[in-house]
């Protein structure tokens, strides 16, 4: 049974293309979620994921951080080995993000597009900033409230340029091509006529989601506006780029750990063998802790 057992594991692998591994509890600091691919090998989500799922038809990967309604703000982590996600932390506290009315946690599935990366090293024509030193954003807006670690397939819609603490932080607007509604997007109006405020909704949040924690309101480029699908594309491969150039050590990275498993012209390609001692080196894991009660505190927020 044990061949049929694995020919069955991995053909369920197979189908959903990556799959991840836990270590420690949730919602502790020591959390972190690695990623395996079809074949069970650990990869990292950040270098080892191509970033198009489908390039004739610009679909791109995404990799799922944050599920929506949900508050721990969970991201790849950029600067450890195979960049599992973690919890940030800020101050020396796990960071959760506040429900500011009438949202609460986040208001679409939350991640980023694989082997695109902000560089802090160039400033984006556009914003007149430097990048924030992370891959691209990406907020999904379908139907399905998708899971921590999972990696969907997506077609971009627009973008919408924050500048987060003087830094350009650009938002995609995508939806998951699973979707049921899927084919009536294909463009960043479709979303303003099928899920009219929402747009407006999410300027809203990014506008104000730092204000709870004591920080001013966020701004935007473009006095708020977002951009259409060919201008996202266009900013998605210039920081495509920007990666290629950092994983193959033209530009330095800094702290970004380029560890990878499958870019063949990179100098900061390791071994199956020693991306697993990165994973057997994480703590056991274990159930995941108590979200502190304050969290779901809601905060009403007025404009003077």
């Amino acid at each position: 049974g044990g061949a049929a057992a694995a020919a069955s594991a991995g053909a369920c692998a197979a189908m959903s293309g990556y799959g991840v591994e836990e270590r420690a509890g949730p919602h502790s600091p020591e959390y972190r979620l690695f990623f395996k691919d079809g074949a069970g090998r650990y990869i990292s989500p950040f270098h080892d994921i191509p970033m198009y799922a489908d390039a004739g038809k610009n679909v791109f990967n995404m990799v799922v951080e944050v599920p929506r309604w949900t508050n721990a703000k969970m991201e790849i982590s950029t600067k450890e080995p195979l960049n599992p996600i973690k919890q940030d932390v800020k101050k020396g506290k796990l960071r959760f993000v506040a429900n500011v009315f009438p949202h609460k946690g986040y208001i679409w599935n939350y991640g980023a597009i694989p082997q695109t990366w902000e560089d802090p090293g160039h400033k984006d024509e556009n914003t007149g900033c430097c990048g924030d030193n992370d891959p691209i954003d990406v907020c999904e807006i379908g139907s399905k409230v998708c899971s921590r670690g999972e990696v969907i397939q997506v077609k971009v819609l627009g973008t919408l340029a924050l500048i987060d603490e003087g830094e350009t932080d650009w938002k995609v607007i995508a939806i998951n091509v699973e979707d049921p509604e899927a084919a009536s997007y294909n463009d960043i109006e479709d979303v303003r006529r099928m899920k009219p405020g929402y747009l407006e909704a999410t300027v809203d949040w990014f506008r104000r989601y730092k204000v709870p924690d004591g920080k001013p309101e966020n701004q935007f480029a473009f006095n708020g506006e977002f951009k259409g699908k060919d201008f996202a594309l266009d900013v998605i491969k210039s920081t495509h780029e920007h990666w290629k150039a950092l994983i193959t050590k033209k530009t330095d990275g800094g702290e970004i750990n380029c560890t990878n498993l499958t870019v063949s012209e990179s100098p900061f390609c390791c071994s199956q063998d020693c991306a697993k001692a990165t994973v057997n080196a994480a703590p056991p894991c274990k159930a995941a802790s108590p979200i502190p009660p304050e969290v779901d505190k809601w905060f009403y927020y007025q404009k003077n």
